[in-house]
């Protein structure tokens, strides 16, 4: 990766009444940044902070995100554009090559994807290991993280071609690995794909056909499924993509990195948010106890949270969120599903959401988890496989971050630092005296 940031400036801090000073470098677009790559070699100290939340842990090119102003871009792009015109192959394409594809290079591009979903016929006993009732994404992080000793052929990191084989293989296997997980926790025979069919419909098929009748993917549903994957391809720096790339830095191979990623994601504070959101919505059950939730969530002192409103980067309305909205309600009307009762609640506390004084003035807003969770829970999907869908749609970020940190001349191996505050030295205390 040719690195393109360039000094706009320098920075001056005063330490022990020393004068240092520290580059002051700028991007594309956004704030600039102060290089502390040289402190501890000037002063002897670090900087401190938790979570890295003021931190730049590596040039980009791949996204870009303005919190303040509601903006996120895919090379560029904004996402609104890309959800309305694009398919997802070609927001693959576009994250991981840079720029969109041609006709002829996204034909090329969707025909090695389709043609290489399809796994090891010796994978499908890796699956009968788990217990019946294993959490899905327990699945996905255990069988994801073992393909490397099934094409353990695309594990070289210093070889690009072999780089790029580990990549087709893991975006056109991740929904093919997710439908099984899903098969495997309802007790239904696994469904292979085909070639015939797009990404989206063959991921909907491979999750809901069965043997005994004939499936036809819908076409507004597959759609719909298609967004939510564009949506969800990338989001700059967060916890798993961070994960990816830090386990990436000790030179390991991408099948095991996106495993690190997947277990990361898991958590309930990144992507079980939409999980967390239904259930939610599972608690409240019926639009007349709405006020009474609405209340204890403007109470400080009452733990409850509004699940799928507001966002930790989004100080605004989650860009996301406002195509999710439409075609949220674009499967509800194909459905046919507005009047049941889960989706009555939610309907109606995302009107108070964008109404109410309280959540419009703190900026409230619906975020994606919101209106993702409604949607695959209208599509069938169980809240279990929530996650795993997010894991599916995140896999081309990842593999996108881990190949410009693989091809960046600046990358070394991530070692974070600390402020001790543990016991100073002390000489060892016989059992017999303590």
């Amino acid at each position: 990766m040719e690195n393109k940031t360039k000094q706009t400036g320098s920075a001056t801090i005063s330490v022990g009444g020393k004068q240092i000073d520290l580059p002051v470098l700028g991007g594309t677009v956004g704030p600039d940044v102060i290089d502390v790559k040289s402190l501890h070699a000037q002063t002897g100290m670090f900087t401190l902070d938790p979570g890295f939340t003021s931190t730049a842990s590596c040039e980009s090119q791949i996204t870009y995100i303005d919190g303040d102003e509601g903006t996120l871009l895919y090379r560029g792009y904004p996402i609104d554009q890309l959800a309305d015109n694009s398919s997802f192959l070609e927001v693959c394409y576009l994250l991981l090559h840079g720029e969109l594809p041609t006709e002829t290079e996204l034909k090329d591009y969707t025909t090695t994807i389709t043609h290489h979903t399809m796994l090891h016929t010796q994978f499908d006993r890796f699956f009968e290991g788990y217990r019946r009732d294993a959490h899905p994404m327990a699945v996905m992080v255990g069988t994801v993280g073992a393909l490397s000793a099934f094409y353990h052929d695309s594990t070289d990191i210093d070889d690009p071609m072999q780089r790029m084989i580990a990549t087709h293989r893991l975006i056109a296997k991740m929904p093919t690995i997710a439908a099984r997980a899903h098969k495997y926790s309802v007790g239904q025979p696994f469904v292979s794909p085909r070639n015939d069919l797009s990404y989206s419909e063959n991921f909907l098929r491979m999750c809901f056909a069965v043997p005994a009748e004939d499936y036809e993917v819908n076409p507004v549903l597959a759609r719909a499924m298609d967004k939510i994957f564009i949506l969800h391809a990338d989001h700059e720096q967060n916890a798993s993509t961070s994960t990816v790339r830090l386990a990436g830095s000790s030179g390991a191979n991408p099948f095991a990195c996106i495993a690190a990623g997947i277990a990361c994601l898991w958590g309930p504070s990144h992507g079980g948010a939409n999980e967390a959101a239904l259930n939610m919505l599972r608690e409240i059950g019926s639009v007349d106890k709405i006020p009474e939730y609405v209340k204890r969530a403007k109470d400080k002192s009452d733990p409850f949270r509004l699940m799928g409103f507001g966002h930790r980067v989004y100080k605004n309305y989650d860009p996301r969120a406002k195509v999710m909205q439409k075609t949220c309600h674009e499967v509800l009307d194909e459905l046919d599903k507005r009047d049941e009762p889960l989706l009555q609640v939610a309907m109606e506390l995302e009107r108070i959401a964008l109404e109410d004084e309280y959540f419009v003035e703190k900026k409230l807003y619906p975020n994606i988890d919101f209106y993702s969770g409604i949607t695959l829970n209208a599509l069938g999907f169980p809240t279990e496989m929530y996650t795993v869908l997010f894991a599916l749609a995140r896999t081309v970020g990842w593999i996108a971050q881990w190949e410009e940190m693989t091809t960046d001349p600046t990358q070394r191996i991530g070692r974070p630092r600390q402020i001790y505050t543990g016991a100073a030295q002390r000489d060892y205390v016989p059992l017999d005296k303590r």
